[in-house]
């Protein structure tokens, strides 16, 4: 399975590190996975959370986002609530749930230990709020776990640079406000760009 479930924020903050998140698992070759993708009225949300869950071997999981929400003044769970599933699929699953490989990032590596304790002694990927280093962390990792030859950290950042350079143009063309293409769109314009823009990507 080369389906990698993302679990992270999606509001407009953190929308430059989603779209990093979400090259950085393309152009290694692998299939981003996320709630963003489910439209289905007929289905409740924690259904879908399931289905994709069960669906990806490899689970990014950014928990970021523990500040208290502007509107309600309470945090939001939902992101430590999908890891604890991804974590219990793993743990409890069959021989294919077994399998699952976990990346954890945060805005800071050691921050976790103020507010989820319990994930003491497992590896916290820091990357300071900047997309870049999500991406490359993301990168490094894929390739860890998967023991794949991948291209380097430094040759996704060199694309996804390129990437978003021709991007604006893209999505003129195609009449969309660059900083709001819904999900499906931009995993399409990502996909297609990769493919048809080989002296972007050479080395």
């Amino acid at each position: 399975m080369d389906d990698v479930f993302i679990n992270c924020p999606f509001d407009d903050e953190f929308a430059p590190s989603f779209r990093a998140l979400l090259f950085a698992i393309m152009s290694c070759g692998f299939r981003p996975r996320s709630a963003r993708e489910l439209d289905d009225g007929g289905q409740t949300r924690i259904d879908k959370i399931y289905g994709l869950i069960e669906a990806c071997r490899y689970g990014i999981h950014d928990l970021s986002r523990t500040e208290l929400d502007a509107v309600n003044n309470l945090p939001r769970f939902n992101m430590p609530l999908e890891l604890g599933l991804f974590l219990g699929a793993k743990r409890f699953g069959n021989k294919t749930q077994k399998l699952k490989r976990v990346l954890i990032l945060d805005v800071e590596q050691h921050r976790y230990q103020r507010f989820i304790s319990d994930l003491a002694g497992m590896d916290i990927h820091g990357h300071d709020g900047d997309p870049l280093r999500a991406l490359r962390e993301t990168r490094d990792w894929l390739a860890n776990v998967s023991r794949r030859e991948l291209p380097s950290a430094d040759r996704v950042q060199r694309i996804y640079q390129a990437f978003l350079e021709s991007l604006p143009e893209i999505a003129a063309t195609l009449e969309f406000d660059p900083d709001r293409i819904p999900y499906v769109d931009f995993e399409r314009i990502a996909g297609q760009w990769l493919i048809s823009a080989p002296e972007a990507v050479a080395d």
